[in-house]
């Protein structure tokens, strides 16, 4: 605390990150990276335009990569915000379009950054619980609300939800908003993007840092029809008129160019964690049904806490949170098969100590 402070800080809950270690040969499994690397047409992109331009502000409205974006998921550049990273275009979600007179719903086992921008941002919010197999229940989300925010998968459960559920709790709440944040829906998930154009509501978020292996530059984007995307636009401008440097549009660009690179790299990702849940259950892991880029497990014979020290002992890094209900289980991001392999052998280790 310090006097200088003003009175909202003292009270947040800073989100924590995920442990970015200086190790050499560490097996990092925490943080939902990609383990291949980007499209090498993004690499190129970046090469070439490490040159003089870089003194020059970069595009303040990223015309090219919105309209790279707006192509692929059929719609217009008019309907595509970007930002630096999906959580500062949720930060902007957060201060535009859901603070209302009426409470925030999300669920009560999901991404840690909706109740830290919550709080931030002044917005009452109620945790709507998930069930006992930590399922979300689209039916808990009848009620009265300013709006809602749902991850699809939900994280850190890996856990999808149906379009069809989607669309419903759309329909049924046409004077909310509704935010779907589908950071992981390339790895299995059904995606709502279809359904910006019939729902002047709903607003979709998604990242190049997991299925695009772009983490290190920064990039997210939000789709929905042309009045929340004003809004975003409206705070951006009002906070940061360069979000996005040169390097990260043209990589961008390039990367979501790059189709056969991403289908290679998701599908390889897809078949790995398939195989991963597999040797984990054979382990007596218990393995939540996962649509990510990872999974979530946990086994009776030890903690959570216990088995992510004994994993960093052996130079294997793993995601656990202390918290409420999901403090025995281990967030474990797919690796490489090499990776995985490693990730199991230790994990035998561990088990027949």
């Amino acid at each position: 605390m310090s006097q200088y402070w003003s009175p909202i800080v003292s009270k947040l809950r800073p989100y924590v990150a995920g442990e970015q270690p200086r190790i050499a040969n560490m097996v990092k499994l925490n943080t939902n990276e990609s383990p291949y690397g980007p499209s090498p047409k993004a690499l190129k992109a970046i090469r070439q335009a490490a040159d003089d331009r870089l003194r020059l502000y970069p595009d303040p409205t990223a015309t090219e990569l919105r309209e790279t974006i707006a192509a692929r998921f059929s719609l217009t550049a008019e309907e595509v915000f970007v930002g630096n990273g999906s959580d500062e275009v949720l930060a902007h979600a957060f201060q535009a379009l859901l603070k209302h007179e009426r409470p925030l719903l999300y669920p009560d086992v999901t991404y840690a950054f909706y109740s830290t921008y919550s709080l931030l941002y002044g917005i009452e919010a109620i945790e709507v619980p998930v069930d006992d197999g930590f399922r979300i229940r689209l039916a808990d989300y009848d009620r009265p609300c300013g709006a809602i925010i749902i991850p699809n998968p939900n994280a850190p459960t890996g856990i999808g939800l149906p379009l069809a559920g989607i669309e419903a709790l759309l329909a049924a709440h046409p004077d909310a908003v509704v935010v779907i944040d589908e950071a992981y829906i390339d790895f299995g998930g059904e995606s709502a993007v279809g359904l910006v154009s019939t729902y002047p509501n709903l607003l979709v978020i998604q990242t190049l840092s997991k299925s695009r292996s772009l983490a290190g530059l920064r990039i997210g984007f939000a789709l929905g029809q042309r009045p929340l995307i004003e809004a975003l636009e409206r705070v951006k401008d009002s906070f940061n008129s360069y979000p996005l440097d040169r390097l990260a549009q043209l990589a961008a660009t390039a990367a979501i160019k790059d189709e056969a690179w991403f289908e290679t790299c998701r599908g390889n990702i897809i078949a790995s964690r398939e195989s991963l849940v597999s040797e984990l259950e054979a382990l007596g892991f218990e393995v939540l049904p996962s649509q990510a880029n990872f999974v979530f497990a946990r086994h009776e014979s030890r903690s959570g806490a216990a088995f992510q020290a004994a994993l960093r002992e052996r130079g294997i890094l793993v995601r656990h949170f202390a918290k409420p209900r999901i403090s025995d289980f281990l967030r474990i991001s797919i690796g490489t098969d090499e990776e995985c392999a490693r990730l199991v052998s230790a994990l035998k280790e561990i088990l027949a100590a």
